[in-house]
Protein backbone atom coordinates (compact mmCIF):
# COMPACT_ATOMS: atom_id res chain seq x y z
CA UNK A 1 0.00 0.00 0.00
CA UNK A 2 1.13 3.51 -0.83
CA UNK A 3 -0.40 6.70 0.53
CA UNK A 4 -0.03 9.93 -1.40
CA UNK A 5 -0.76 13.51 -0.40
CA UNK A 6 -0.42 16.40 -2.83
CA UNK A 7 0.20 20.03 -1.98
CA UNK A 8 1.17 23.26 -3.69
CA UNK A 9 -1.81 24.04 -5.87
CA UNK A 10 -3.54 27.39 -6.00
CA UNK A 11 -4.46 30.36 -8.16
CA UNK A 12 -1.65 31.68 -10.33
CA UNK A 13 -1.32 34.11 -13.20
CA UNK A 14 -0.53 33.00 -16.70
CA UNK A 15 3.18 32.95 -17.34
CA UNK A 16 4.04 32.10 -13.75
CA UNK A 17 5.52 28.97 -12.25
CA UNK A 18 4.33 26.51 -9.67
CA UNK A 19 5.77 23.55 -7.83
CA UNK A 20 3.49 20.75 -6.74
CA UNK A 21 4.66 18.25 -4.14
CA UNK A 22 3.55 14.74 -3.35
CA UNK A 23 4.39 13.18 -0.01
CA UNK A 24 4.52 9.40 -0.25
CA UNK A 25 4.38 6.88 2.56
CA UNK A 26 4.28 3.12 2.70
CA UNK A 27 6.55 0.13 2.48
CA UNK A 28 9.20 -0.46 -0.17
CA UNK A 29 8.72 2.87 -1.92
CA UNK A 30 11.86 2.24 -3.97
CA UNK A 31 9.91 -0.42 -5.85
CA UNK A 32 7.31 2.07 -7.05
CA UNK A 33 7.24 4.39 -10.00
CA UNK A 34 5.67 7.76 -9.27
CA UNK A 35 3.81 10.05 -11.59
CA UNK A 36 1.59 13.04 -12.11
CA UNK A 37 -1.70 13.29 -13.96
CA UNK A 38 -4.20 16.07 -14.30
CA UNK A 39 -7.90 16.34 -14.96
CA UNK A 40 -9.15 19.55 -16.57
CA UNK A 41 -12.80 20.48 -16.05
CA UNK A 42 -15.06 18.20 -18.03
CA UNK A 43 -12.20 16.14 -19.42
CA UNK A 44 -10.57 12.80 -18.78
CA UNK A 45 -7.56 12.40 -16.52
CA UNK A 46 -4.31 12.89 -18.49
CA UNK A 47 -0.83 11.51 -17.99
CA UNK A 48 1.85 14.17 -17.49
CA UNK A 49 5.08 12.63 -16.20
CA UNK A 50 6.59 9.65 -14.39
CA UNK A 51 9.79 8.96 -12.49
CA UNK A 52 11.38 5.93 -10.90
CA UNK A 53 12.25 5.93 -7.19
CA UNK A 54 15.33 3.75 -7.70
CA UNK A 55 16.79 5.55 -10.72
CA UNK A 56 16.47 9.09 -11.95
CA UNK A 57 14.72 8.00 -15.11
CA UNK A 58 11.83 10.30 -16.05
CA UNK A 59 9.61 10.77 -19.04
CA UNK A 60 6.81 13.09 -20.04
CA UNK A 61 3.76 13.47 -22.18
CA UNK A 62 4.80 15.12 -25.43
CA UNK A 63 2.66 18.19 -24.98
CA UNK A 64 4.13 19.16 -21.57
CA UNK A 65 7.78 18.07 -21.74
CA UNK A 66 9.04 21.56 -22.50
CA UNK A 67 7.42 23.17 -19.44
CA UNK A 68 7.02 20.43 -16.83
CA UNK A 69 9.76 18.85 -14.73
CA UNK A 70 9.30 15.90 -12.41
CA UNK A 71 11.82 15.32 -9.64
CA UNK A 72 12.09 13.37 -6.43
CA UNK A 73 13.62 13.81 -3.00
CA UNK A 74 14.37 10.37 -1.61
CA UNK A 75 15.28 11.69 1.84
CA UNK A 76 11.84 13.28 2.22
CA UNK A 77 9.90 10.68 0.20
CA UNK A 78 8.47 13.40 -1.99
CA UNK A 79 7.96 13.74 -5.71
CA UNK A 80 7.63 17.19 -7.20
CA UNK A 81 6.22 18.61 -10.40
CA UNK A 82 7.46 22.02 -11.47
CA UNK A 83 5.41 23.83 -14.08
CA UNK A 84 6.81 26.82 -15.90
CA UNK A 85 5.06 29.21 -18.26
CA UNK A 86 1.63 28.41 -16.88
CA UNK A 87 -1.28 28.77 -19.29
CA UNK A 88 -5.02 29.00 -18.63
CA UNK A 89 -5.38 25.56 -20.23
CA UNK A 90 -3.22 24.15 -17.43
CA UNK A 91 -6.18 24.70 -15.11
CA UNK A 92 -6.99 21.29 -13.66
CA UNK A 93 -6.91 19.08 -10.62
CA UNK A 94 -3.42 17.61 -10.43
CA UNK A 95 -3.01 14.11 -9.05
CA UNK A 96 -0.01 12.24 -7.76
CA UNK A 97 0.04 8.54 -8.66
CA UNK A 98 2.06 5.42 -7.91
CA UNK A 99 2.40 2.01 -9.43
CA UNK A 100 4.53 -1.03 -8.62
CA UNK A 101 7.60 -0.90 -10.88
CA UNK A 102 5.84 1.18 -13.53
CA UNK A 103 3.01 3.60 -14.23
CA UNK A 104 0.78 3.31 -17.25
CA UNK A 105 -0.15 6.33 -19.35
CA UNK A 106 -3.74 5.22 -18.89
CA UNK A 107 -5.11 6.46 -15.60
CA UNK A 108 -7.53 3.55 -15.32
CA UNK A 109 -4.54 1.22 -14.93
CA UNK A 110 -2.88 3.13 -12.09
CA UNK A 111 -3.50 1.64 -8.63
CA UNK A 112 -2.61 4.42 -6.18
CA UNK A 113 -3.77 8.02 -6.13
CA UNK A 114 -3.67 11.09 -4.00
CA UNK A 115 -6.76 13.23 -3.57
CA UNK A 116 -5.52 15.89 -5.93
CA UNK A 117 -4.67 19.57 -5.72
CA UNK A 118 -6.43 22.28 -7.70
CA UNK A 119 -4.40 24.53 -9.99
CA UNK A 120 -6.19 27.50 -11.52
CA UNK A 121 -4.41 29.74 -14.01
CA UNK A 122 -5.85 33.18 -14.67
CA UNK A 123 -5.26 35.00 -17.93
Amino acid sequence: QVQLVESGGGLVQAGGSLRLSCAASGRSLSAYAMGWFRQPPGKERQFLARISWSTNSANYADDVKDRFTISRDNAKNTVNLTINGLKPEDTAVYYCAAGYRQISDRWTSVPYWGRGTQVTVSS
